[in-house]
């Protein structure tokens, strides 16, 4: 059975070509050969085995906010979980499905009188996509807050981890590397002030506003923090803000962020982070790590 057939004899709406760039805060990326969006688990179990099973390959998909997509696009199915955003608030718990917008979320803790996510208001992207990466900012980050997330496993069960064996460290997780797909996550936080909880969101948002480029299209911070350095610093000095490679720039408000200012293509930030990773090295002997994951057909 062909992909398309599987997808049309059990009614689920996929489409053909879709452009990635449709899908990333970068507006960056080319043609995905099927896009389909699932609202349920059974749906993404029932939609990865049809592509196994047609030999194609699969990409699992946020909100796409630290992702640079080829400009060839990406082969086989990519599967955006944003439909999976349910949520549920008991006592000081939340559960949220992995699709939901960190936004969302800490609007939800807000409105519960629940603190202890504020630092994540205003981060871009997925509940899931911030516990996959263990984001963070202004001193707070997802492990301070997760004490669990549903998974599905490589072998197609639905399983609960812990947040002992999620192995949460900067920018990284466990989920990079052994397969398991985010379904959902529990949080575990405090009873607050709602006045105090909504004043920290507004001013953690105002900072970001002032410093970072929100106003363009990005992946966020392009690269990790090098132990010892910050990365817009080492940027800074060595003379890049403005410095542009086609339609991709050196943030003039943030260098540690490479925008999309005129029409990028993936080639375009890719060449400039080359640039700027060869001249830190050959200037400070240090090696600027990407935090942006590059996806799709080189």
């Amino acid at each position: 059975m062909s992909f398309v057939k599987f997808c049309t004899d059990n009614k689920i709406p996929f489409k053909k070509d879709e452009m990635m760039c449709n899908h990333t805060s970068f507006k960056i990326g080319g043609k995905a050969d099927y896009f389909v969006e699932c609202q349920s688990f059974d749906c993404l179990k029932a939609v990865i085995s049809a592509a196994k099973s047609c030999g194609l390959d699969y990409f699992i998909l946020g909100k796409g906010s630290n992702l640079l997509v080829s400009d060839k696009g990406i082969r086989g199915v990519v599967i955006s979980l944003c439909g999976l955003d349910d949520i549920s608030v008991t006592g000081e718990s939340i559960t949220v499905g992995a699709g939901m917008s960190l936004a969302k979320l800490c609007t939800v803790a807000f409105e519960n009188s629940l603190t202890g996510l504020e630092f994540a208001y205003g981060i871009p992207g997925s509940v899931g996509g911030a516990l996959y990466m263990n984001a963070g900012a202004y001193g707070g980050e997802m492990s301070q807050a997760v004490i669990s997330a549903t998974v599905l496993d490589k072998n197609s069960e639905i399983k609960e981890v812990p947040l002992e064996s999620m192995k949460l460290s900067y920018r990284t997780s466990i989920f990079k590397t052994n397969g398991d797909i985010i379904l959902s996550v529990k949080f575990l936080l405090k009873k607050g002030e709602k006045t105090e909880i909504k004043a920290k969101m507004d001013d953690f948002m105002s900072r970001r506003k002032d410093k970072q480029p929100l106003e363009y299209s990005s992946a966020g911070s392009t690269f990790k923090r090098p132990e010892g350095y910050f990365a817009g610093a080492l940027i800074e000095k060595n003379g890049f803000k403005g410095v542009s490679v086609g339609g991709a720039m050196v943030s003039q408000k943030h260098a540690g962020f490479v925008i999309n200012y005129n029409n990028a293509t993936a080639s375009d930030v890719l060449a400039l982070m080359e640039k700027i990773k060869t001249t830190v090295l050959e200037n400070d002997g240090v090696i600027l790590e990407p935090e942006v994951i590059f996806v799709g057909e080189e």
